[in-house]
């Protein structure tokens, strides 16, 4: 099992929402991604998604998108983002996608190699229009829904990973409490998106493709990929049993 990851796929098979207006690089984007994904992974593999999957207001506007991301090639995982506003009912979401594994105050495990949690995350004090009388609220929730989900965790994984829709930190702002969460859990990996290019291509942003406390962290946002997935591989990883999934799945 190799292990992928991308986010922010924003679907719109209705064409109302047509990414490329947001630059030139969105172009053709659902097309990049599928002809990525069929080059590079395999059914073998896991697939994380980590959120902004379709535009779709209700599940049923969403079906076609989330048809699309069902037809990728891996075991696919998802947790929510700030666009998914279709993610309402987590029974009924499940039943509809039996190809896709939804992650809601809940983990996902692959034996006791792989052990995945996620939850959608919030905008964090300091970030661009944060308001602690709007955002307060939502941002103990979010850390709240993280704490439940970490907690789902096997611990006897030997891979921990958790997805998180919003930067759960940045370079200059890293003892956030989700990153203080992260650490305590133990988890190896913490894949986010939420933050994209600027109409002119430009990361305007301080995001963290690195380690902070044992934990890596990786923006797999799809315009900052290039629109091809993000691979893990083992050498970034700390701990010897964690590079050992990769290296023994390879």
């Amino acid at each position: 099992m190799r292990i992928f990851a991308m986010a922010d796929f924003h679907l719109s098979s209705s064409g109302e929402k047509p990414m490329d207006k947001f630059g030139r690089h969105w172009e053709n984007h659902p097309e990049r991604i599928a002809q990525a994904c069929q080059e590079v992974i395999t059914d073998d593999d896991l697939f994380l998604i980590p959120g902004d999957h379709s535009w779709g207001l209700r599940l049923d506007d969403a079906e076609e998108d989330l048809r699309f991301i069902e037809s990728l090639p891996g075991k696919k995982v998802l947790c929510r983002g700030n666009h998914d506003y279709w993610w309402q009912g987590i029974k009924k979401v499940r039943e509809r996608f039996p190809g896709l594994t939804f992650l809601q105050n809940d983990a996902v495990h692959f034996g006791d190699e792989v052990s995945c949690c996620g939850t959608r995350g919030w905008s964090l004090p300091g970030s661009p229009g944060y308001s602690k009388e709007k955002d307060e609220k939502y941002l103990n929730r979010e850390v709240h829904r993280l704490k439940l989900s970490l907690e789902q965790l096997n611990p006897k994984a030997k891979l921990k990973i958790a997805l998180i829709h919003y930067p759960p930190l940045f370079s200059n702002d890293l003892n956030t409490p989700f990153s203080e969460l992260l650490a305590e859990a133990q988890v190896d990996l913490c894949v986010y998106g939420h933050i994209h290019l600027s109409g002119s291509g430009r990361l305007d942003v301080s995001i963290l493709n690195g380690r902070h406390k044992k934990v890596l962290y990786q923006l797999v946002s799809c315009d900052t990929l290039g629109f091809v997935p993000w691979e893990l591989e083992s050498s970034q990883l700390k701990r010897p049993e964690a590079r050992e999934v990769l290296q023994t799945t390879a």
